[in-house]
């Protein structure tokens, strides 16, 4: 993933710069309380909040399901949020460490869940999906990319992380949320508005007296929301999607909003954040048309947009990033392929 660059002033400010422990909860406004679940992977957490509501606990976003995270929610229930019942569960996009125990509130604990359709329907279908080794579909799209030959290798062998692997079976029925609803959560009312790239139709809620912004993974300090494309759709233009959502979100966007992301520490500096994270992708890109001059597989434009080894746990999302790079520049017309005598093809810069 690109990691930004300085911020522009005013710089962004962590006015709760420690994470709350396992178990506990930090009230970050009147009425929201700040939670983290375990992540069993490089990106060891996400971040989950909870409203107060008179007729229970609002959740926003729900780690995966593991046996880590069932036990960490349960201590949460008989300890901070004690005393009122999970009334609904909102799911800012359809990820497995956002949506992961969205069915397991529902099952267990009645709770209404509340998402965007796309995110709903992605999360039933992918639930369902079961793959015991990856499809040939899955194996060409790798290919085409110009995947190292020995992570492929060791990849058609071995069994994909599956959904259903981390994700609680999904209800039937859920709310429907879109954009420009306004709901009443937590005392306060908050504009839903959505945004792309990262996930399609990703919840972001606003809160409407200007000091509030669940923003999910379409903004994160520190960090670039990995945007990638897989072998599902694998002409998809996300990093379009992606500039396009933030610098229309952008409009909204005031240096005093306190941001809650779905990774890394809340904070304020909203203006600031979207364009440095706006700039360091149009920077990546302007790297890769230098690196395309002559022809390269997406694997082999890592060094022109990551500046940085990969290691084997970064591997694959750095992957489907090199992607959506590439992806955009063809989609602007600005590079064409070929197909090599390896399977992968190669991009280059077209003539003038």
């Amino acid at each position: 993933m690109t990691r930004s660059q300085t911020e522009a002033a005013p710089p962004l400010r962590h006015p709760f710069p420690d994470p709350p422990a396992e178990g506990a909860a930090v009230e970050i406004a009147p009425g929201v309380l700040w939670m983290r679940l375990p992540l069993p992977i490089a990106l060891d957490h996400v971040n989950v909040y909870a409203l107060a509501d008179d007729d229970g606990w609002t959740i926003v976003d729900t780690g995966m399901d593991t046996r880590r995270s069932r036990a960490v929610w349960q201590r949460l229930l008989d300890g901070p949020l004690a005393g009122r019942p999970v009334a609904r569960v909102l799911v800012t996009h359809h990820h497995p460490d956002h949506v992961g125990l969205a069915g397991w509130f529902r099952a267990e604990h009645g709770a209404e869940i509340m998402m965007t359709r796309t995110a709903w329907l992605f999360a039933r279908m992918l639930r369902l999906d079961e793959q015991a080794v990856p499809p040939p579909e899955t194996l060409e799209f790798w290919r085409r990319a110009g995947m190292d030959p020995a992570v492929l290798a060791a990849r058609q062998a071995e069994r994909p992380m599956n959904y259903c692997d981390i994700v609680a079976p999904m209800p039937l029925g859920f709310r429907q949320i879109a954009e420009g609803d306004l709901l009443d959560l937590g005392g306060r009312s908050w504009r839903v508005r959505l945004g792309g790239g990262h996930a399609p139709d990703q919840a972001t809620l606003w809160s409407e007296d200007g000091t509030l912004v669940i923003a999910g993974d379409q903004i994160l300090p520190g960090i670039s929301p990995n945007i990638g494309v897989y072998a599902t759709e694998p002409k998809a233009n996300p990093l379009a999607d992606w500039i396009e959502s933030c610098t229309r979100l952008a409009h909204h966007a005031t240096p005093g909003q306190l941001v809650l992301p779905g990774h890394k520490l809340p904070f304020t500096g909203l203006p600031a954040r979207l364009a440095a994270l706006i700039a360091s992708h149009h920077r990546a890109l302007a790297r890769l048309r230098a690196h395309l001059a002559v022809p390269h597989s997406a694997a082999e434009c890592f060094p022109a947009l990551y500046r940085r080894d990969i290691g084997p746990g970064e591997y694959g999302l750095a992957l489907v990033e090199a992607i959506a790079h590439v992806n955009y520049l063809e989609a602007a017309g600005e590079i064409s392929g070929g197909l090599r005598d390896d399977g992968a093809i190669a991009w280059q810069i077209r003539d003038r």
